[in-house]
């Protein structure tokens, strides 16, 4: 199944299912800061934000990482995932430059079937082989809650949508 975003307006094709609230996520095995393998499992019992996003070193991703950043203190029992292809010597440069360690990266370096598990795969434009920007949601028992996936790859998520059903 496919959709399709905009990149500055013109059209991205994106490939994969899209997870829809009420649904089960896929589980997926990303790569964290220290080059280890991170499983969904492994954030059991605990409710996830997913940041998915093209490049941290862009501006609109950088913003969404700082944003949920500065909100995730305040969630209890809630950790927020910022998914990007940079690899985590880039993730870990980023956030440690900010300070930002309410956050934790993961790189599909050696996840790229996550991009079509959770309908981001962006098959077509300048960015193909990354993943389309989406914020999805996961209760403790990884059910989705809330899931967007942005219509412009240029604009940021509902940040206060995503954050409402916490």
């Amino acid at each position: 199944m496919s959709q399709t975003v905009t990149l500055a307006g013109n059209p991205i094709t994106v490939a994969g299912h899209f997870p829809q609230a009420g649904e089960t996520a896929p589980a997926f095995t990303l790569v964290g800061g220290d080059l280890a393998d991170v499983a969904l499992a492994q954030f059991s019992g605990q409710r996830k934000i997913l940041n998915i996003f093209p490049s941290i070193d862009t501006p609109v991703c950088a913003t969404s990482v700082r944003r949920f950043n500065a909100q995730a203190s305040s969630l209890p029992n809630t950790v927020v995932l910022c998914i990007s292809a940079d690899l985590p010597f880039a993730q870990n440069r980023f956030c440690g430059a900010e300070g930002l360690d309410q956050v934790k990266t993961l790189s599909t370096l050696r996840g790229g079937e996550f991009l079509e598990a959770y309908g981001v795969a962006i098959g077509s434009g300048p960015l193909a082989g990354l993943a389309a920007r989406a914020v999805v949601v996961l209760d403790e028992n990884d059910r989705v809650l809330h899931a967007e996936l942005v219509p412009e790859i240029k604009q940021e998520p509902d940040y206060a949508a995503a954050l409402a059903v916490l």
